[in-house]
Protein backbone atom coordinates (compact mmCIF):
# COMPACT_ATOMS: atom_id res chain seq x y z
CA UNK A 1 0.00 0.00 0.00
CA UNK A 2 1.28 3.33 -1.17
CA UNK A 3 0.43 6.62 0.00
CA UNK A 4 1.84 10.75 -1.10
CA UNK A 5 3.26 12.82 1.35
CA UNK A 6 3.83 16.95 0.59
CA UNK A 7 7.66 16.24 1.76
CA UNK A 8 8.65 12.84 1.17
CA UNK A 9 6.67 12.13 -2.16
CA UNK A 10 5.81 8.45 -2.73
CA UNK A 11 6.34 5.67 -0.46
CA UNK A 12 4.95 2.20 1.59
CA UNK A 13 2.94 2.70 5.24
CA UNK A 14 6.13 1.95 6.51
CA UNK A 15 7.96 4.62 5.20
CA UNK A 16 5.00 6.95 6.50
CA UNK A 17 5.47 5.87 9.85
CA UNK A 18 8.69 6.88 9.17
CA UNK A 19 8.02 10.21 8.28
CA UNK A 20 5.53 10.96 10.97
CA UNK A 21 8.28 9.67 13.14
CA UNK A 22 10.52 12.09 11.32
CA UNK A 23 8.25 15.21 11.77
CA UNK A 24 7.58 14.04 15.31
CA UNK A 25 11.29 14.28 16.21
CA UNK A 26 11.05 18.31 14.24
CA UNK A 27 8.17 19.36 16.79
CA UNK A 28 10.09 18.16 19.58
CA UNK A 29 13.47 19.60 18.64
CA UNK A 30 11.30 22.82 18.06
CA UNK A 31 10.01 22.51 22.29
CA UNK A 32 13.55 21.79 23.11
CA UNK A 33 14.69 24.73 20.99
CA UNK A 34 12.41 26.94 22.70
CA UNK A 35 12.58 26.26 26.57
CA UNK A 36 15.91 25.54 26.99
CA UNK A 37 18.06 25.68 23.71
CA UNK A 38 17.40 29.35 23.13
CA UNK A 39 17.69 30.84 26.80
CA UNK A 40 21.19 28.88 27.21
CA UNK A 41 22.41 30.04 24.06
CA UNK A 42 21.39 33.71 25.02
CA UNK A 43 23.21 33.57 28.55
CA UNK A 44 26.39 31.50 27.20
CA UNK A 45 26.87 33.96 23.83
CA UNK A 46 26.57 37.04 26.41
CA UNK A 47 29.21 35.50 28.58
CA UNK A 48 31.18 34.34 25.86
CA UNK A 49 31.58 37.81 24.96
CA UNK A 50 31.79 39.51 27.36
CA UNK A 51 35.01 37.38 28.86
CA UNK A 52 36.33 36.92 25.30
CA UNK A 53 36.45 41.15 24.77
CA UNK A 54 40.38 41.03 25.66
CA UNK A 55 40.63 38.07 23.29
CA UNK A 56 38.81 39.76 21.03
CA UNK A 57 40.97 42.91 20.76
CA UNK A 58 44.35 41.04 20.57
CA UNK A 59 43.39 38.99 17.92
CA UNK A 60 41.83 42.24 16.28
CA UNK A 61 45.56 43.96 16.50
CA UNK A 62 47.54 41.06 15.14
CA UNK A 63 45.07 40.92 11.80
CA UNK A 64 45.48 44.85 11.36
CA UNK A 65 49.30 44.10 11.51
CA UNK A 66 49.34 41.13 9.20
CA UNK A 67 47.61 42.29 6.76
CA UNK A 68 45.84 45.53 5.16
CA UNK A 69 41.80 45.27 5.29
CA UNK A 70 39.15 44.72 7.84
CA UNK A 71 39.28 42.84 11.10
CA UNK A 72 35.80 41.36 10.41
CA UNK A 73 34.88 38.90 7.35
CA UNK A 74 31.19 39.13 6.59
CA UNK A 75 29.09 36.52 4.43
CA UNK A 76 25.66 35.87 4.03
CA UNK A 77 25.10 32.35 5.02
CA UNK A 78 21.63 30.37 4.40
CA UNK A 79 20.08 30.13 8.07
CA UNK A 80 16.21 28.25 9.13
CA UNK A 81 13.79 28.18 6.59
CA UNK A 82 16.20 29.55 3.76
CA UNK A 83 16.35 32.82 5.46
CA UNK A 84 19.46 34.60 4.60
CA UNK A 85 21.62 35.94 7.39
CA UNK A 86 24.80 38.30 7.89
CA UNK A 87 27.38 35.46 8.95
CA UNK A 88 30.51 37.16 11.21
CA UNK A 89 34.11 35.80 11.20
CA UNK A 90 38.17 37.34 11.99
CA UNK A 91 39.26 37.12 8.73
CA UNK A 92 41.84 35.07 7.67
CA UNK A 93 42.24 35.54 3.95
CA UNK A 94 43.64 38.35 1.88
CA UNK A 95 40.64 40.63 0.89
CA UNK A 96 41.00 39.58 -2.70
CA UNK A 97 39.58 35.77 -1.85
CA UNK A 98 36.95 35.80 -3.12
CA UNK A 99 38.45 36.85 -6.68
CA UNK A 100 41.36 34.25 -6.51
CA UNK A 101 38.89 31.47 -5.81
CA UNK A 102 37.80 31.35 -9.01
CA UNK A 103 41.18 30.39 -10.15
CA UNK A 104 41.68 28.04 -7.18
CA UNK A 105 38.63 25.60 -7.83
CA UNK A 106 40.35 22.91 -9.88
CA UNK A 107 42.35 22.29 -6.61
CA UNK A 108 38.90 21.85 -4.67
CA UNK A 109 39.50 18.81 -2.15
CA UNK A 110 35.97 18.17 -1.03
CA UNK A 111 32.88 16.89 -3.18
CA UNK A 112 29.45 18.64 -3.46
CA UNK A 113 28.64 21.82 -3.56
CA UNK A 114 31.16 23.24 -0.85
CA UNK A 115 35.00 24.12 -1.53
CA UNK A 116 37.74 23.30 0.48
CA UNK A 117 41.37 23.05 0.45
CA UNK A 118 43.91 22.20 2.63
CA UNK A 119 47.03 24.48 2.18
CA UNK A 120 45.05 27.46 0.93
CA UNK A 121 47.01 30.08 -0.45
CA UNK A 122 44.96 32.93 0.36
CA UNK A 123 45.05 32.43 4.06
CA UNK A 124 47.42 34.98 6.45
CA UNK A 125 49.45 33.90 8.46
CA UNK A 126 47.60 34.83 11.61
CA UNK A 127 45.11 33.38 9.66
CA UNK A 128 46.28 30.17 9.66
CA UNK A 129 46.56 30.22 13.25
CA UNK A 130 43.53 31.71 13.71
CA UNK A 131 42.06 28.43 11.86
CA UNK A 132 44.22 26.06 13.48
CA UNK A 133 42.63 27.12 16.79
CA UNK A 134 39.30 27.86 15.54
CA UNK A 135 39.40 31.46 17.05
CA UNK A 136 37.86 32.70 13.92
CA UNK A 137 34.73 31.36 14.55
CA UNK A 138 34.30 33.13 17.85
CA UNK A 139 32.43 36.28 16.55
CA UNK A 140 29.76 33.72 15.37
CA UNK A 141 28.74 34.16 19.33
CA UNK A 142 27.25 37.66 18.33
CA UNK A 143 25.03 35.48 15.80
CA UNK A 144 24.16 33.19 18.46
CA UNK A 145 22.72 36.20 20.51
CA UNK A 146 21.20 37.69 17.49
CA UNK A 147 19.37 34.40 17.24
CA UNK A 148 20.46 33.89 13.79
CA UNK A 149 22.56 30.67 14.87
CA UNK A 150 22.93 28.47 18.44
CA UNK A 151 25.73 26.98 20.04
CA UNK A 152 24.96 23.72 18.35
CA UNK A 153 23.09 22.85 14.96
CA UNK A 154 24.51 21.87 11.51
CA UNK A 155 26.97 24.79 10.16
CA UNK A 156 25.22 27.49 7.81
CA UNK A 157 25.81 26.91 4.18
CA UNK A 158 26.17 29.24 1.16
CA UNK A 159 23.47 30.50 -0.79
CA UNK A 160 25.32 28.56 -4.01
CA UNK A 161 25.64 25.45 -2.14
CA UNK A 162 21.98 25.39 -1.14
CA UNK A 163 21.03 25.84 -4.82
CA UNK A 164 22.58 22.44 -5.49
CA UNK A 165 20.94 20.84 -2.50
CA UNK A 166 19.46 17.22 -2.90
CA UNK A 167 15.42 17.68 -1.98
CA UNK A 168 16.64 15.09 0.80
CA UNK A 169 19.18 17.67 2.11
CA UNK A 170 17.12 20.40 2.51
CA UNK A 171 15.81 19.23 5.49
CA UNK A 172 19.08 20.83 7.21
CA UNK A 173 17.39 24.02 6.45
CA UNK A 174 14.24 23.23 9.27
CA UNK A 175 16.53 24.38 11.99
CA UNK A 176 18.65 27.32 13.26
CA UNK A 177 22.83 26.92 12.17
CA UNK A 178 25.00 26.11 14.81
CA UNK A 179 28.49 27.28 15.28
CA UNK A 180 29.52 23.18 16.31
CA UNK A 181 27.93 20.17 15.35
CA UNK A 182 28.60 16.46 14.42
CA UNK A 183 30.45 17.03 11.40
CA UNK A 184 32.84 19.44 13.65
CA UNK A 185 33.59 16.78 15.87
CA UNK A 186 33.54 13.44 13.41
CA UNK A 187 36.25 14.54 10.89
CA UNK A 188 35.07 17.76 9.31
CA UNK A 189 36.68 17.94 5.98
CA UNK A 190 37.69 14.45 5.94
CA UNK A 191 34.03 13.72 6.05
CA UNK A 192 32.78 13.64 1.91
CA UNK A 193 29.76 16.08 1.52
CA UNK A 194 26.93 13.32 1.47
CA UNK A 195 27.89 12.11 4.99
CA UNK A 196 28.28 15.45 5.86
CA UNK A 197 24.19 15.86 5.34
CA UNK A 198 23.78 12.76 6.74
CA UNK A 199 24.97 14.12 9.95
CA UNK A 200 23.97 17.03 10.14
CA UNK A 201 20.39 15.33 9.36
CA UNK A 202 20.84 12.42 12.14
CA UNK A 203 21.46 15.84 14.42
CA UNK A 204 17.90 17.44 13.63
CA UNK A 205 16.28 14.25 14.28
CA UNK A 206 17.88 13.55 17.53
CA UNK A 207 18.26 16.78 18.93
CA UNK A 208 17.88 16.63 22.31
CA UNK A 209 19.69 18.43 25.71
CA UNK A 210 22.17 15.04 26.58
CA UNK A 211 23.00 15.42 22.61
CA UNK A 212 24.12 19.29 22.64
CA UNK A 213 25.96 18.59 25.73
CA UNK A 214 27.98 15.44 24.38
CA UNK A 215 28.74 17.87 20.95
CA UNK A 216 29.86 20.64 23.06
CA UNK A 217 32.53 18.55 25.30
CA UNK A 218 33.55 17.17 22.18
CA UNK A 219 34.50 20.60 20.06
CA UNK A 220 37.49 21.47 22.29
CA UNK A 221 39.10 17.91 21.84
CA UNK A 222 38.34 17.90 18.02
CA UNK A 223 39.99 21.74 17.17
CA UNK A 224 42.88 20.66 19.42
CA UNK A 225 43.31 17.19 17.38
CA UNK A 226 42.67 19.69 14.37
CA UNK A 227 41.38 16.95 12.20
CA UNK A 228 39.91 17.40 9.01
CA UNK A 229 40.49 21.66 9.72
CA UNK A 230 41.27 23.57 6.87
Amino acid sequence: MYFVDERFGYGTVEELGAATADREGLLRGETYRKLVKRPFDIASSLLGLLLLSPVFLLIAVLIKLDSPGPVFFRQRRVGKSGRQFTFYKFRSMVQEAEELKKRLLHLNEVDGPAFKISDDPRVTQVGRLLRRTSADELPQLWNVLRGDMSLVGPRPPLPSEVEHYEHWQREKLEVVPGITCLWQISGRSHIGFTEWMRLDIEYIRKQSLGLDVKILARTLPAVVSRRGAY
